[in-house]
């Protein structure tokens, strides 16, 4: 909890809790992981409506006022618009930030390991395939869960559309016979 700031001005006191709360966003979607944001669900919204309204008086305190809002708001542009531009720049940071692609399947042979760390079940692997035309994961050159969440697959045979899958949240790893 940020402790109230007397010696600042309002408005200012306003812009550093928008930017401690934007921060501390960054760092729980880093550390909830990519796989989150894919496809959003109904659970998925109203998480992040409840959360908006929870960290809402963590930002402008208890000056709920038109203007303190729009303080807020502000604060929190200049500060995306800033963190982009810092990962435009620096790869340490965005190393640090962001989750690298995962391999699924490499040449016919998929990574359980990664697959069951990513929560990715059989029916979602086999309907990345079919969506990518491919009806065996052994005719699979590369399969990724990308950065952003989606399943990408590039397959043996060079006539193929190579597409994107939306990634959708499942539970389990079920059987995937090799």
């Amino acid at each position: 909890m940020i402790p109230s700031l007397p010696i600042l001005h309002p408005y200012l006191e306003v812009m550093l809790r928008s930017v401690a709360v934007y921060f501390f966003m960054v760092i729980a979607l880093r550390i909830f992981g990519k796989k989150e944001l894919s496809q959003l669900n109904t659970a998925d919204i109203i998480l992040v409506l409840l959360i908006s309204n929870s960290v809402q008086n963590a930002m402008v305190g208890t000056d709920t006022s038109l203007s303190s809002g729009l303080v807020a708001a502000s604060a929190l542009f200049i500060t995306n618009m800033i963190y982009k531009r810092v990962l435009l720049k620096s790869e340490l940071i965005k190393k640090i930030v962001h989750d690298k692609p995962e391999i699924l399947i490499h040449n016919g042979k998929i990574y359980f390991k990664t697959v069951s760390k990513l929560n990715i079940t059989s029916e979602e692997l086999e309907e990345a395939l079919r969506e990518h035309g491919v009806e065996h994961y052994k005719d699979v050159k590369l399969a990724m869960l990308e950065i952003d969440g989606n399943i990408s697959i590039i397959s043996e045979n060079p006539v193929l559309r190579q597409t994107r899958h939306k990634r959708k949240n499942r539970k389990t790893l079920g059987n995937i016979s090799n």
